[in-house]
């Protein structure tokens, strides 16, 4: 057959309700073949576009029917679940019945609908459930008693690169052992079971099954659903009978894949970590990229040699007859809408692109059944020959040390041992008939519970209904309450509870439900120490039960409570329907994070969606922490723009996720960025399997625990340096509040910022200016003086030092003080002159609204705990911990996210009062002179009061900025313009200089005393350009935070 390329259909869905309330732009178009994609940021750049098999509009046109099957609305191009699987699914079927190998597999972030395009929901079924009824509805069409057809069905899933069989309930520790078969090159699983289906009833129980399987597996071990493939196979084998009565064997091997979400790990933060390249955090997507880029060169004859990498992965193993070899293979890459995933929906676009140009050549799988068991004895002897010999390491083992000998003998008599069973369990499986083999699947299949199958009892028993990050996974696990006391905890407890659980924080003893009559009620096991929140809320004592209340045990086992028998107890601002996403938020806002979307820019909607996405993972951490004892605590953080080291209020409106990681035996912090976390999470969750496997993890090198971190200098906090004084060339000397993240004072530190020349001489008083465009377009120079500090905690005397970053002569310059140690009132003075070769309005601006950031670290040591403490466990020091921050916090938590506005806010407000002062004092020594100079005229003889001297001498003084009078031009021209208008030299009114100066000249009011009231109308006299910037303090003092923090 001639090489066939993959085909490649792309699918955009609905806007989900998120999206919906976050008022979502629509990026993706569809037209025929061609989809393109608008990049948000840059409304007038052309879209990029990208032709495909198939473009799927299932976004909008749409109506639902009275079954609940959505279908195509009037003249709309709307693709359905049905005309999918006409396009893709039938063409799996119509290979399979010729005796081709086929694989689907579905690509895309989690979120985008490679769920629903592959299995559906509801009444709305994917390709694999529609494929599988079809086939069955065309084997029973059969009428030829010369054909008969066995299918069996298998179901693993791939996580963290472990191969777990979804129809087993014993996998072995560190899953199933991939092979290759020395005959074919191809790669299997070994003991995966493969279990006999007689019809589409059995599949859908055993699909029923493997995600019950899932389920369990994803919340016991703390594992995330979104980064494990599931891999469903159906091998479909038609075997024919010839008159001369031989069989032949048509087998076809099909391959529904359900990728893991393709979203990218954020590197941001983790590109330092030295743990990053242990990480298995989407190891296999990105070994999948790295393949099908391989296969599109070769395709394509770009390269001459290439070695395609399939062993770089299990999944890349398990796919090589898939991408490369001989299969007929469909890829359906799904998109989200909306344009707050426009980077990975154009990256899934690209990863499509590059698979349409992939070619395979499929053959029939066709052979007679006895020419195949006699080839499987035949191999079978050849592999007992050659593990007699030891193989032919000895031959090729030239330049090896007999360890690395003896470790590749081993290995070679494993794989042959492996082989020989599969041989055997294949050999033995065609001696049993197909009829007792499907009679005992059936045996198997009919006493599977899978749970929450029972719907009649829903309707008249209270009971738990299980929630999960993966839709598909929510709602599978059921529990029902019966009357009486139901027991929740480990199955090792004795008793054995009602309700097994494990996993992170699940206790043998954990809680117990009281069920009298249709009320419920909870209540934690005395003394066990449990874990279970209630809507959010951490359980104390006894508790009533509402309909719909939601509850978290341990760290991951969440539920809904059912109460159809009390329904009118449920808070009736519930939304219909409860998800995980839901109770998430909730434990956020009872946390202290807001989770509301209302008026939050883009940025800080992303800041939102991450904190949402951190909070259940630092949670996970910390029981992890407790259970394994490794005296460390976790928590989320929200560093504001002005908190940032170099942040710069005007540039960023974001805050920036991060994680606190706090040594609970001597005190000493890190932060670790989003991407960071996310990465030792992963090795964590390794960790801990290793763990539960029975693994001796207590000898691990320190340099491979992730939760070990070498010291490093730690944030103290920051102080916000205001420069509106900057803009009237006036010096600035203060001390400053150093606050930490949460706006906790941490210490002050005293600068000085004082205008100078180039070699940071000071220049005198003269320099100053009314009107701060006076400055353009002229050098300007500036000196920043860190004088000295006074820092509150003891733990950070080992070492003090002052960071910031500035511009400076047109480059950001990176500025830090020597570090000051064993004091916590360490002496800086360290001086940095700043040149601005040609002032800009934005310079100005900067000035008004901006400020500079310095930042103020701490030396961190490994010190010796107090022995009190080493006699304490993680959980017993968290709680001590915990103790504290309550005392120390009254105000909640929320001082996390909006602390430092509070800092920013009193420092930006104490500058514009000292700057006020400067001025005022400046208008003040106006005043005198003017008075100074009209006294002097009033004793003149009348002969020698001349208007025209008097007014050039109050005019100058007026209008001085310290440039030495300024611009005597002005003068002159105002004073040729009042030479029009006033009369020389009669006063018949005999009124004084001063009054007839005051009707003559308006803009010069003569101020007979200044007192602190009036600085707001000095400071109104002062030219400047709002441009919608920030009021200044003496606008009734109304003034808004120059940190950006999420509201």
């Amino acid at each position: 057959m001639p090489d066939e390329s993959v085909k490649v259909a792309v699918r955009v869905r609905p806007f989900n309700q998120r999206e919906k309330d976050r008022s979502a732009k629509l990026i993706i178009k569809m037209q025929g073949q061609m989809t393109t994609i608008a990049n948000p940021e840059t409304p007038n750049e052309e879209p990029k576009s990208f032709s495909f098999d198939y473009s799927y509009w299932s976004h909008d046109g749409f109506q639902e029917k009275s079954d609940g099957v959505l279908e195509p609305a009037g003249g709309s191009s709307y693709a359905s679940q049905r005309r999918v699987f006409e396009d893709l699914g039938q063409g799996v079927l119509d290979n399979a019945f010729e005796g081709y190998n086929c694989s689907l597999f579905a690509y895309g972030q989690t979120g985008s609908g490679k769920s629903y395009s592959m299995v559906g929901y509801g009444q709305n079924k994917g390709i694999v459930p529609i494929t599988c009824d079809e086939m069955f509805k065309t084997m029973d069409k059969n009428a030829d008693p010369n054909k008969r057809f066995e299918v069996t069905f298998s179901m693993l899933e791939i996580y963290n690169e472990q191969v777990r069989d979804l129809l087993s309930k014993d996998n072995p520790k560190g899953g199933l052992n991939v092979r290759q078969n020395p005959k074919l090159g191809l790669f299997y699983v070994e003991n995966l079971k493969r279990v006999p289906v007689g019809s589409y009833a059995e599949i859908e129980k055993r699909t029923d099954q493997g995600t019950a399987s899932r389920t369990v597996a994803s919340t016991n071990m703390n594992a995330t659903s979104s980064r494990a493939h599931t891999v469903v196979t159906i091998t479909f084998d038609q075997i024919i009978k010839s008159e001369s009565g031989s069989e032949t064997k048509k087998s076809s091997v099909m391959n529904l894949v359900d990728l893991a979400g393709s979203e990218r790990a954020d590197s941001t933060g983790a590109t330092g970590d030295r743990l990053k390249e242990g990480a298995n955090i989407n190891k296999s997507l990105s070994a999948l990229g790295n393949v099908i880029s391989a296969l599109a060169d070769l395709s394509m004859g770009t390269k001459k040699k290439i070695m395609v990498p399939y062993r770089d992965s299990v999944l890349t193993k398990l796919l090589q007859n898939a991408l490369g070899g001989n299969s007929k293979t469909i890829m359906i890459a799904a998109l989200s809408p909306a344009d707050i995933n426009y980077d990975e929906t154009l990256s899934t676009l690209r990863y499509a692109d590059r698979a349409k140009k992939i070619k395979n050549k499929a053959v029939v799988n066709e052979n007679p059944l006895d020419k195949l068991i006699r080839e499987l004895k035949e191999e079978n002897e050849r592999l007992k020959k050659a593990m007699e010999g030891g193989g032919v390491v000895m031959q090729e083992g030239a330049g090896l040390t007999p360890e690395e000998l003896d470790k590749m003998r081993k290995q070679m008599e494993e794989d042959i041992r492996a082989q020989l069973m599969a041989n055997q369990a294949m050999i033995a499986e065609n001696a049993q008939s197909w009829d007792d083999k499907l009679a005992e699947a059936r045996t198997e299949t009919e006493k599977i519970d899978v749970g929450g199958a029972d719907n009649s009892r829903k309707s008249k028993e209270a009971y738990l209904i299980n929630l999960n990050e993966d839709p598909m996974l929510s709602g599978v696990i059921c529990h029902f309450l019966n009357s009486g006391e139901t027991s929740v905890g480990r199955k090792d407890a004795s008793p054995v509870p009602n309700i097994c659980l494990s996993g992170l924080s699940i206790q043998k003893q954990h809680a117990v439900i009281f069920n009298k009559k249709g009320v419920i009620e909870i209540e934690s096991v005395s003394g066990s120490g449990s874990k279970t929140k209630i809507n959010g809320i951490p359980l104390t004592g006894r508790k009533a039960l509402c309909h719909k209340d939601r509850i978290l045990f341990g760290s991951n086992h969440m539920y809904v409570l059912m109460n159809p028998l009390k329904p009118e107890t449920a808070d009736n601002s519930l939304p219909k329907e409860i998800t995980w996403e839901y109770a998430q938020k909730e434990i956020a806002q009872v946390k202290g994070f807001a989770t509301g979307s209302a008026g939050l820019s883009k940025e800080q909607q992303i800041v939102q969606e991450q904190v949402l996405e951190i909070l259940p993972m630092v949670s996970e951490v910390n029981a992890v922490s407790e259970e394994l004892n490794k005296q460390k605590s976790f928590e989320v953080v929200l560093i504001s723009a002005a908190a940032q080291e170099g942040g710069d209020i005007t540039q960023s409106h974001a805050s920036k996720v991060t994680v606190k990681m706090k040594n609970l035996l001597n005190g000493n912090t890190w932060l670790w960025e989003r991407g960071k976390f996310i990465t030792r999470r992963y090795l964590i969750q390794e960790l801990y399997q290793k763990f539960l496997d029975g693994e001796n993890i207590s000898n691990i090198p320190k340099e491979q625990d992730p939760f070990w971190e070498p010291t490093e200098d730690v944030l103290i906090g920051t102080s916000n340096l205001f420069l509106q004084s900057l803009s009237y060339c006036l010096d600035f000397e203060d001390t400053l509040n150093i606050s930490d993240y949460k706006g906790q004072e941490e210490g002050h530190l005293k600068v000085k910022l004082e205008p100078c020349d180039n070699k940071g001489k000071p220049i005198d008083e003269e320099a100053f200016v009314d009107d701060p465009h006076d400055l353009l377009n002229k050098p300007y120079h500036f000196k920043l003086t860190v004088e000295n500090a006074n820092i509150h905690k003891s733990r950070f005397s080992k070492g003090i030092m002052v960071k910031y970053s500035v511009k400076n002569n047109g480059k950001v310059e990176e500025v830090k003080t020597p570090t000051v140690k064993n004091t916590l009132t360490p002496t800086f003075n360290h001086a940095k002159v700043i040149s601005i070769p040609k002032l800009k309005q934005e310079n100005l601006d900067f000035f008004e609204s901006g400020c500079i950031t310095l930042s103020i670290y701490g030396i961190q040591e490994d010190t010796m705990p107090d022995p009190k403490l080493l006699k304490l466990n993680t959980r017993e020091l968290r709680q001590m911990e915990n103790m504290e921050n309550s005392t120390a916090n009254a105000s909640g938590r929320r001082a996390t996210m909006f602390g430092n506005e509070i800092a920013s806010d009193t420092s930006h407000l104490k500058t514009e009062v000292v700057l006020l002062q400067r001025k005022y004092e400046r208008l003040q020594q106006k005043e005198r002179r003017m008075q100074q100079i009209c006294e002097e005229w009033s004793k003149k003889p009348d002969g020698e009061k001349q208007f025209e001297p008097f007014y050039r001498a109050v005019s100058a003084v007026a209008n001085s900025t310290g440039t030495r009078l300024k611009t005597r031009v002005q003068m002159l021209n105002q004073m040729l313009k009042l030479q029009k208008t006033v009369a020389l030299p009669s006063y018949k009114d005999n009124s004084s200089p001063m009054l007839r100066l005051q009707k003559e000249a308006p803009g010069l009011q003569r101020q007979k005393t200044m007192d602190p009231s009036m600085l707001s109308q000095a400071n109104k006299k002062t030219p400047s350009k709002s441009n919608g910037k920030r009021p200044s303090s003496a606008d009734n003092n109304k003034t808004e935070s120059s940190a950006c923090v999420v509201q």
